[in-house]
C-alpha cells in the first residue's frame, strides 16, 4: 500500500489484494485512487475510491478510504457513495539486512455505515464493521515474500441480520526480473493465493442455510514504480470453493490502482 526506501535504492511494496507490513515515512502523505470490480452470478459491483494516508512516524500510519460504487444485480441498477472507512498500520517489528528487509505490522480499519440507504441494489452493508490483521513481509533486491492474517468482524443491521465474520489468509510471493536504480521504472511480478471463511449470516440469532463458507483464489498481478508514482493491478481467478447452500461463487475481482507519495 505503501512505497519507502531501504537499504539503498530498492521500492518496498505490498501485495494487490493481501495485507502488507508497510507505512509511510514520517509527515508522508499518499494519494491513491482504486477502481475495483467483483462479479458473482448475475451481480456486478464496480467501485471507484480514493484513499489518503498520512505517516504519523516512521512506523505508523493512519488513513481514510472514500468510495463510490455502480451495482448491477439482474435488470436493476444503481450508483451512489458507499461506506466510508479508516484504518491505521503499525510496524511494531524491522530488521535491515544488506539489500533486504523483514518487518511486520498490525492494522486496525473500521468501516462506517454510510453508504447509500436509500439506493437499489442497496450500497454498502448498513452495518458498522471492523478489520484487524497481522502481516509480515520480507522483500529483497530480486525476490519478495509476504504473508498475513485478518479477522473481520461484522455488525448487525436495522432488520436484525447480522453477516457472517470472516477470516482471511493471504500467502505471496513476487519477483524483480531486472535490479533498476531509484530514478529507473521499477517493475515486480506478483502470485498471490487468497483464501476466504466465513461463518454462516444470522437473522435474529437465527442461522441462514445459504450463507458462509470457503473460497480461494489465485491472483497474478503486477506492480511498477518510478520514483514516488506506482500502479498495481491484479486479478483474483476462483481455484476452489466450498459454499454452504445455494450461493453463487465469485466469478472474479480485478482491481487498478494509482499511487503518488507526497
Amino acid at each position: 500500500m505503501t512505497l519507502v526506501l531501504f537499504g539503498g535504492p530498492a521500492h518496498a511494496h505490498d501485495p494487490i489484494f493481501g495485507l502488507g507490513p508497510h507505512v509511510l515515512f514520517k509527515g508522508g502523505i499518499e494519494v491513491a485512487t482504486e477502481v475495483h470490480q467483483e462479479k458473482k452470478g448475475n451481480e456486478r459491483e464496480t467501485e471507484l475510491g480514493l484513499e489518503l494516508v498520512y505517516g504519523i512516524t516512521g512506523d505508523w500510519a493512519a488513513g481514510m478510504e472514500l468510495p463510490y460504487a455502480w451495482k448491477e444485480k439482474g435488470s436493476e441498477s444503481t450508483t451512489g457513495r458507499s461506506d466510508v472507512s479508516m484504518f491505521t498500520k503499525y510496524r511494531f517489528w524491522r530488521r535491515d539486512t544488506l539489500g533486504a528487509q523483514e518487518s511486520a505490522a498490525v492494522l486496525l480499519k473500521v468501516k462506517t455505515d454510510t453508504g447509500d440507504e436509500n439506493a437499489t441494489p442497496t450500497l454498502g452493508t448498513g452495518t458498522t464493521d471492523t478489520v484487524m490483521g497481522l502481516a509480515y513481509g520480507n522483500e529483497g533486491r530480486k525476490w519478495y515474500r509476504w504473508a498475513s492474517l485478518r479477522y473481520r468482524r461484522n455488525g448487525k443491521n436495522d432488520a436484525g441480520l447480522r453477516r457472517g465474520d470472516k477470516i482471511l489468509f493471504d500467502l505471496v510471493g513476487g519477483i524483480r526480473p531486472k535490479r533498476t536504480g531509484y530514478l529507473e521504472p521499477d517493475t515486480v511480478w506478483l502470485l498471490e493465493l487468497n483464501g476466504e471463511y466465513g461463518r454462516r449470516a444470522e437473522l435474529n440469532g437465527a442461522k441462514l442455510p445459504d450463507t458462509g463458507g470457503t473460497e480461494w483464489f489465485l491472483s497474478p498481478g503486477i506492480f511498477w514504480t518510478k520514483r514516488n508514482f506506482a500502479v498495481k493491478a491484479g486479478m483474483q481467478i476462483p481455484i476452489a470453493s466450498g459454499l454452504n447452500g445455494n450461493q453463487e461463487q465469485t466469478d472474479y475481482r480485478a482491481r487498478l490502482v494509482l499511487e503518488w507519495h507526497l
